[in-house]
């Protein structure tokens, strides 16, 4: 499982870094864009801010704790953190011109406003204090720094403020800073009930409020200014596997500490006096590098609870009704036809209910012996776990493969593992260092005294929220083949297995890795005969080396390549002599692009496999993944014209990527524009 990856030149790889920063520029244009509904234009405004929080909790994180052989690697003038530094302040800064120029004049325009202490009328301005004083006020507890009152450890990614002070307190000290942090209890926006007009409505910040009425806070003392901050912090977890009893208690542990790892970043107001930011930096342990002043609140994800406060559907994406596949009539037992046909899911377009209907069956019939699952991000209200419940409170052997280490959704998963084991439900946690990401359901049932497999396959996870969100897959089979390779993969999460057998799925950290190559390898083959050559690729991100240099080779023998990579992309194409047969392409839209496809041309073939892989060294070396092939032609045809030929044709919402690795919009010279988002909807949905 080593990987013999042959060096490449450091011009011809691109940090995974900079290809996520490229993709949330990406988001912002879409922000930008006046042909989105404005609330959605606010919403990915959000996402830029959420994704940067992870970006830095996790990846700058990495970066700063561990060193980096990627500085050394892919370094030209600055350092890799030097140029994230830059490129992440100009996103940033063009993320709050946006939000300030566009979207809040735009909310203006359709009666919604954001309210700041110049902008509250009077009568809003008494609602406010009251307000206030009723429900804020007395639940804050700010901390004058002294020699008795050291700077406080604040919560990560937690709005605070450093409120510059004048005068002595009631003990005659004389305190010239003091650090409120502001209890998460406390709602980041708050609609103002009164109005000039029935047809406006107004909201406020608490950080705004707590502007407005900082001088409440301190009565009898001077405030001279108060500047909003907040700290991001590293969010890894470090847990030695090897060396814990208990890995479930050692994450529950673990969790709380999350809250105060090493600081990472300091937001500050834009105006906040030097004085004060060198104030934080130093005691945050942070440089000049890691300041991001911003116009605007310090935590733009919090904006993100204004749609659902307005409910103002015409200023959002029209809704739909998932469709559902004519496979599945009503009132027709599922297994019956798994038996007759296989059944794809194509979502968000047609519906997650049959995955449901599916497991609820599985529950419901007597010949059902035992139903064996992964999980990895689940959800707080998760249908698909009460399912597994309920099967394993009927009898059925139920056993849950679940990842603790789902990122940010640790807790989550700890909270289900207990409820699972208390309702008889077998619990494992997967393979010590390597994070079960397949996604994979097994049915097994008893027919004429033997066992007989049904299995449901998918690139997302079994999550009810994200499933009406991203584009993923799903594949619903009796096929009994793969249904015992699914079998194999349970038997090595669960239990000490030798080496697997070689079946029809790529699994990783095991084949998927050589397999791919091999598929590689072979149109490389074919081209060199002067035959049609050709691979389409798309998953979410492309940064493992060893399949980067794998293309390299193919485009040099004359393979055609086209690849669409959500996000990061390593690769560089259109290098004379190195990618020339490489295009590039990312399409971003109203979902979030998850499914993840090949396809090799073979001859004429058109090999075709899904699963739950990103070409990443993570996904190939250090996860459990899975891939698999769809062999049913109609099946064939409809995700390679949904996922990919769409895509390949989309000239609304798409990039392509040039030699320079900068992205360029598409545009639209014909004049007939096509959506693949939209040309799905207008076919699969309701």
């Amino acid at each position: 499982m080593k990987d013999s990856t042959t060096k490449q030149s450091v011009s011809n790889l691109v940090p995974r870094e900079f290809g996520i920063l490229d993709f949330n520029e990406r988001v912002l244009s879409l922000a930008q864009d006046k042909k989105n509904p404005i609330l959605e234009r606010l919403r990915f405004i959000c996402i830029i801010s959420n994704n940067l929080d992870e970006f830095f909790e996790i990846l700058v994180a990495r970066l700063k704790t561990n060193g980096s052989e990627q500085e050394s690697k892919y370094v030209r003038h600055n350092t890799l953190l030097e140029e994230i530094s830059i490129r992440s302040l100009r996103l940033v800064s063009l993320q709050y011109a946006t939000l300030n120029k566009e979207i809040i004049p735009e909310l203006k325009t359709n009666g919604i406003f954001l309210k700041t202490k110049e902008t509250l009328e009077k009568s809003q301005a008494l609602w406010v204090e009251k307000y206030f004083h009723k429900e804020v006020l007395p639940i804050l507890n700010p901390i004058g720094i002294d020699p008795a009152h050291p700077f406080p450890r604040v919560l990560n990614k937690s709005l605070n403020f450093a409120v510059e002070l004048e005068g002595r307190d009631a003990f005659e000290r004389e305190i010239k800073i003091a650090i409120l942090q502001v209890p998460r209890i406390l709602p980041r926006i708050v609609e103002i009930p009164v109005q000039s007009s029935p047809r406006k409505r107004s909201f406020i910040t608490i950080s705004s409020m707590l502007s407005t009425h900082i001088d409440d806070i301190f009565p009898g003392i001077t405030v001279s200014g108060a500047h909003q901050f907040r700290v991001t912090r590293n969010s890894e977890l470090f847990i030695n596997e090897e060396e814990v009893t208990d890995l479930a208690d050692a994450v529950k542990g673990e969790l709380s500490y999350r809250q105060y790892g090493d600081a990472v970043r300091l937001e500050t107001s834009i105006s906040c006096p030097t004085s004060v930011t060198e104030y934080l930096l130093s005691e945050l342990g942070l440089t000049e590098r890691d300041l991001f002043p911003v116009n605007g609140p310090v935590n733009l994800v919090r904006l993100n609870s204004l749609p659902n406060l307005l409910n103002r559907q015409e200023l959002e994406f029209i809704k739909f009704t998932p469709g559902l596949p004519n496979e599945l009539p009503k009132h027709i037992d599922i297994f019956e036809t798994l038996d007759k046909q296989d059944v794809l899911l194509h979502h968000p377009y047609q519906s997650f209910a049959p995955v449901l209907d599916f497991l609820e069956s599985a529950s419901s019939d007597s010949r059902v012996l035992a139903i064996k699952q992964t999980v990895y991000r689940t959800g707080v209200n998760s249908a698909v776990m009460k399912k597994l419940i309920k099967a394993s409170q009927r009898g059925k052997q139920v056993t849950v493969a679940l990842e603790l280490f789902a990122r940010f959704d640790e807790e989550t998963n700890y909270e289900w593992a207990t409820r699972l084991e208390d309702a008889g439900v077998t619990v494992v946690y997967g393979v010590v260092g390597f994070k079960t990401h397949a996604k994979m359901l097994l049915v097994m049932r008893k027919i004429n005294n033997k066992i007989k497999y049904y299995s449901h396959l998918g690139t997302g996870n079994y999550n009810s929220d994200t499933v009406t969100k991203y584009t993923d897959l799903g594949f619903i089979t009796s096929n009994q083949e793969l249904g015992k390779d699914i079998n194999e993969v349970f038997a090595r999460l669960t239990r000490i297995s030798g080496n697997p057998k070689k079946g029809i799925l790529w699994t990783a950290p095991f084949t998927l890795s050589d397999a791919i190559i091999a598929a590689i390898e072979n149109e490389i083959k074919i081209a060199n005969r002067g035959r049609k050559a050709y691979i389409i690729v798309k998953i979410n991100a492309l940064t493992d080396e060893k399949l980067i240099n794998k293309l390299y080779e193919a485009s040099t023998a004359g393979v055609k390549i086209d690849l669409i990579v959500r996000g990061a992309c390593s690769l560089r194409p259109g290098i004379a002599g190195l990618s020339e047969n490489i295009k590039v392409r990312s399409i971003l839209g109203r979902f979030l692009e998850h499914s993840r496809v090949m396809m090799f041309f073979n001859g004429g073939a058109r090999d075709l496999y899904i699963g739950s892989a990103d070409w990443m060294y993570r996904n190939m070396h250090g996860r459990v993944e899975v891939c698999f092939p769809i062999n049913d032609l109609v099946l064939k045809n409809r995700i390679i014209t949904e996922t990919l030929e769409y895509d390949l044709r989309e000239n609304v919402n798409a990039w392509n990527l040039n030699v320079e690795h900068i992205y360029e919009k598409i545009e639209n010279k014909t004049g007939s524009e096509f959506s693949a988002q939209g040309a799905n909807l207008e076919k699969l949905a309701n």
